[in-house]
C-alpha cells in the first residue's frame, strides 16, 4: 500500500469515528509541518502552536476530505494558511528562511561553492548563503512559499499548485521569478 493509500485508509478510519488513526497522521507529519511553520516565524514554540492549530483544523475538517488530493498536501495547505494568518494577526514581517550550504548548491553558481579550503573562499561562501537567505527573505510571500516547497520542502509543481491553490503554470512562474530574484542578488557575490 503506497503512503496516499496508506494515509487515505487512516482519515477513512478516522471518519469512521476512530479518533486514534489521526495520531498516526499527527505522529506521521508533526515535524515536517512545524518545519514549514518555521519557515513563517523563527520561534519553536510559535511553529509548533501553529502546528497544533494547524492539526486542529485538519481533524474538524477531515469529515469534508475526499481524497481530491493527498492528505499531506491537504495537511500542508492547511499549515501554510495557519501560518499566514498567524503572522498577520501579529502584524510582522516573515522572517528568513534558514538554509545550509548544501541547499545553496541547488541555485544556479553554486559550483563555486565547492572552491573552499582558504579563509578568503570560507567568507565568500558564508557572503553568498547570507545572501541567498537576504533574497529569499526580501521575496514576496508567495515567491517566497513556491521557492521554498519547491528547492527546500521538494514538492513537485503539481503538490505547490495544490498547497498553494493556483495553477501549475502559476507556480512555474512564481518559482521562476524567485530564482531570478536570487541569482540576481547572489550573481556580484559568485564573479557571474
Amino acid at each position: 500500500m503506497g503512503m496516499d493509500q496508506t494515509d487515505l485508509a487512516l482519515v477513512k478510519r478516522v471518519q469512521a469515528g476512530e479518533k486514534r488513526a489521526f495520531d498516526v497522521l499527527v505522529i506521521k507529519y508533526q515535524q515536517k509541518v512545524i518545519n514549514l511553520a518555521l519557515r513563517f516565524v523563527r520561534d519553536h514554540h510559535t511553529a509548533m502552536d501553529i502546528s497544533q492549530e494547524a492539526f486542529i483544523k485538519a481533524y474538524r475538517g477531515l469529515k469534508n476530505f475526499r481524497g481530491d488530493s493527498a492528505f499531506y498536501t491537504w495537511l500542508y495547505r492547511i499549515t501554510i494558511n495557519t501560518a499566514k494568518n498567524h503572522v498577520v494577526t501579529q502584524s510582522r514581517r516573515l522572517p528568513a528562511n534558514d538554509i545550509d550550504a548544501q541547499e545553496a548548491e541547488q541555485y544556479s553558481g553554486a559550483d563555486k561553492l565547492h572552491e573552499s579550503g582558504t579563509p578568503d573562499k570560507e567568507m565568500e561562501k558564508n557572503d553568498v548563503h547570507r545572501a541567498i537567505v537576504e533574497a529569499i527573505e526580501e521575496l514576496p510571500n508567495d515567491l517566497r512559499i513556491a521557492i521554498t516547497l519547491r528547492e527546500i520542502e521538494g514538492f513537485t509543481y503539481e503538490e505547490i499548485s495544490e498547497a498553494m491553490e493556483c495553477p501549475i503554470g502559476t507556480v512555474r512562474s512564481r518559482i521562476f521569478r524567485a530564482r531570478e530574484a536570487i541569482e540576481a542578488k547572489i550573481e556580484p557575490l559568485m564573479g557571474l
